[in-house]
């Protein structure tokens, strides 16, 4: 029996090689790439020497005697340093008050979750604050009755510190930032005295005691709201700065939107970012200001040496839409009522505006060391013949002839 013929064997066929499969890394925008080259020049901070900065900064914040201690002596040195209008008292007050550590403080706890720091940081934080304003407050009604210093008018040192602007929020955030790095890296930390200089925190709150105890309302409003912005921001720098030393084990370079980030930080950004808001406001208002008064003053000096004067002090005060100034001029002769009324005139038409004035006059002499005076005849005592008393006809007797 014939076996079925086989066909014949098939050569196997080539089969060309698969192409390989690498994998390309994704396309990073321009955040990324600034992010990932941002993170590679920042220095990474070893486990130990974030222990040593967070032992630090616990017991920085511990609200003990020193701690206190400390508040009530930069207290004291602040409130006086602004009562007298002194910058370089204030600015050492700035340099002893113990504020900034327990801000700083909050923004790494609130980073890292820390209950216990943010319980002690915060309580001495809020409790050194109204330690702060109580002495401010007390300093300056005790000036009332023993007047140490006299104030016939706000220092000039209190009243820059009523309109905070958006310029203070950055301010206060890089001061906050710089604060950061001068606590976590060692060779930075000869930086935080200018820190402190740069971020007042004490001198605001000095400045809401002063206004309390003055009742002025807007002095310590504004002062309260200077002192939360630079809390606020500090905090917030702070922790962005923690957060990119490694304080905490997420990688930046893997955020690619702001849900990454952790939930601290973001509450933190806006709320620095909400008083952006009052800040904007109160900076723009202040700029009209400041160009109004510049614009008065241009125009009342303009106007009183034309007549002839010299401009010595300006006041203005605005009441019931009438723009009052009160003007005290140099003048060489006296002024006549008629130059007042030509002089409010004046001022009001360049001005567009209703306009009130009171002019204080001070006379002034010219003396020229090179032109000596003119010699006028200066009339002598000369002796007059005075008449005296005409004599009295006496009554004599007259004969009379009768009939």
């Amino acid at each position: 029996m014939d076996s079925p013929t086989q066909p014949p064997a098939q050569p196997p066929k080539e089969t060309s090689p698969s192409p390989e499969v690498t994998a390309t890394p994704p396309k990073l925008n321009t955040r990324q790439k600034l992010l990932r080259w941002w993170w590679r020049q920042m220095r990474k901070v070893d486990a130990k020497q974030r222990g040593k900065v967070i032992a630090q900064l616990r017991e920085g914040s511990h609200p003990d005697f020193d701690y206190f201690l400390m508040i009530v002596l930069s207290s004291v040195i602040a409130t006086l340093g602004l009562l007298i209008d002194s910058g370089a008292t204030v600015i050492g007050a700035m340099l002893v008050a113990p504020l900034m550590t327990p801000i700083l403080s909050v923004g790494l706890a609130s980073l890292t979750g820390d209950q216990d720091l943010i319980k002690n940081a915060g309580s001495a934080l809020l409790r050194g604050s109204l330690i702060s304003v109580i002495i401010a407050a007390g300093l300056t009604l005790s000036n009332r009755p023993l007047p140490f210093v006299l104030l016939q008018e706000l220092p000039r040192e209190v009243i820059t510190r009523t309109n905070p602007t958006p310029i203070d929020l950055f301010i206060a955030l890089a001061g906050g930032a710089a604060a950061a790095f001068a606590w976590a890296l060692p060779q930075v930390s000869p930086s935080l005295p200018g820190v402190a200089i740069a971020t007042a925190l004490m001198p605001p709150l000095c400045v809401v005691g002063i206004g309390l105890a003055m009742g002025e309302w807007r002095v310590a409003g504004g002062g309260l709201l200077l002192f939360l912005t630079n809390a606020v921001a500090i905090a917030s720098a702070s922790m962005l700065v923690f957060y990119a030393l490694g304080f905490t084990p997420q990688n930046l370079l893997h955020v690619r939107s702001l849900r990454d980030l952790p939930r601290s930080l973001r509450l933190s950004t806006a709320l620095a970012a909400l008083l952006f808001i009052p800040l904007a406001y109160l900076g723009a208002r202040f700029v009209g200001q400041a160009s109004d008064s510049r614009l008065i003053n241009e125009v009342v000096q303009e106007e009183v040496t034309r007549m002839g004067g010299e401009l010595s002090e300006l006041k203005a005060q605005t009441t019931g839409g009438v723009l009052r100034l009160t003007l005290t001029i140099r003048t060489l002769r006296p002024l006549r009522y008629e130059d007042s009324v030509i002089l409010q005139q004046r001022i009001t038409t360049r001005l567009q505006r209703r306009v009130a004035i009171v002019v204080n006059q001070v006379l002034a002499a010219q003396l020229d060391p090179l032109v000596p005076p003119t010699l006028t005849p200066t009339p002598t005592a000369t002796f007059t013949a005075t008449p005296g008393p005409s004599s009295t006809p006496t009554l004599t007797a007259t004969f009379t002839p009768t009939a």
